[in-house]
C-alpha cells in the first residue's frame, strides 16, 4: 500500500521552525497498530491521520511515537494547512471523540484560525510530589486541567532557565506538565513537557493553549493575545478567547511531499 505524506513545520512561518507535524490523509482507517507504527517510524512528536467522511468533515486522529493522543493542535493545524493548500476548502471542520467539532479557516492574512473547546485550568489543593521534584524552582501557583499540569511564574526569564527532571515528571502521567509565565514581548510564554505520552519537550503544543489561553485572558484582563513557547525550534501563535471556545491561530509552511510503502 502506498500513501501520501507531509511534514508540516506549525506555528511558524520559517522552515525548521515551530513544531513539525506528519499528515498523512486517508481514505479509510487503518488498523491502529500499523497507524502506531508509521507514527513511530516517522518520530516527529504528532502524525496525524484523517479520513473525510459522508457529511463532508474531517475525521482526525492524533500518533506520537508513544501512544494514541485525544488532542493535538499543532498536527491539525498541519492537516488544515494541507487539506487548503490542496484547494479542498479555506474552511474545514475536524472532528475527534475527545473535543468534538474542530472547525478551522484561513484567514486573509494566511494564518488558519482553530477554534477549540476551552479547558481552562483550575487550581489545585495538593502539588503531587513528582512535580515538585520534577521542577527545580518551585513555581507561584499550580493548577491542572485535563491534559497537564500549569506550573506558573513569575518571569519568562524563569521559564527559559528551566532544566526539569523528566524521569520525575512521567511519573505524572497520563498527564503533562506545562510551565507559564509573562511575556517580555508578548502577552504570555510557556514550554511543555510530556515524557509520559510523547516526548522530553514539544516543540509548539497548540492543544494546550486552549487551557494557557483563558487563565491568561483572566489574568491580563483581555480576549486578544499573543504567545509564544520557548522551545529550542520556538514557535508563535495568536489566541482569542470568546465564551466557551478558545481560538488558536498561526501559520505554516510545508517542508516534504512524500510517498510511504506499508
Amino acid at each position: 500500500m502506498k500513501l501520501t505524506l507531509y511534514v508540516v513545520d506549525a506555528f511558524t512561518s520559517e522552515l525548521f521552525k515551530g513544531n513539525p507535524a506528519a499528515v498523512v490523509p486517508l481514505r479509510e482507517w487503518l488498523p491502529p497498530a500499523l497507524m502506531q507504527a508509521i507514527a513511530m517510524e516517522n518520530n516527529l512528536s504528532e502524525t496525524a491521520f484523517f479520513v473525510q467522511a459522508a457529511d463532508g468533515r474531517f475525521d482526525i486522529r492524533w500518533f506520537s511515537p508513544f501512544k494514541e493522543i485525544d488532542f493535538c493542535g499543532h498536527a491539525t493545524l498541519a492537516s488544515a494547512f494541507v487539506l487548503v493548500e490542496s484547494g479542498v476548502s479555506s474552511l474545514i471542520t475536524f472532528r475527534a471523540p475527545a473535543v468534538g467539532e474542530l472547525p478551522v479557516v484561513r484567514m486573509p492574512d494566511g494564518r488558519m484560525e482553530m477554534s477549540f473547546p476551552s479547558r481552562l485550568p483550575t487550581p489545585v489543593d495538593e502539588v503531587p510530589q513528582a512535580l515538585r521534584s520534577g521542577l527545580p524552582l518551585a513555581p507561584v501557583a499550580v493548577l491542572r486541567n485535563a491534559q497537564a499540569w500549569f506550573a506558573v511564574y513569575e518571569s519568562e526569564a524563569q521559564v527559559r532557565a528551566l532544566r526539569p527532571d523528566f524521569g520525575q515528571l512521567a511519573q505524572l502521567g497520563p498527564l503533562d506538565v506545562t510551565v507559564t509565565a509573562p511575556g517580555a514581548d508578548c502577552d504570555f510564554v510557556s514550554r511543555y513537557f510530556w515524557p509520559a505520552n510523547g516526548g522530553e519537550e514539544d516543540p509548539m503544543t497548540g492543544s494546550i493553549h486552549a487551557g494557557l489561553a483563558p487563565y491568561w485572558a483572566q489574568r491580563l484582563g483581555k480576549t486578544d493575545l499573543r504567545a509564544r513557547q520557548l522551545s529550542r525550534r520556538t514557535g508563535t501563535l495568536g489566541c482569542r478567547v470568546e465564551g466557551q471556545r478558545v481560538h488558536v491561530s498561526g501559520t505554516a509552511v510545508q517542508y516534504l511531499r512524500g510517498e510511504i510503502e506499508v
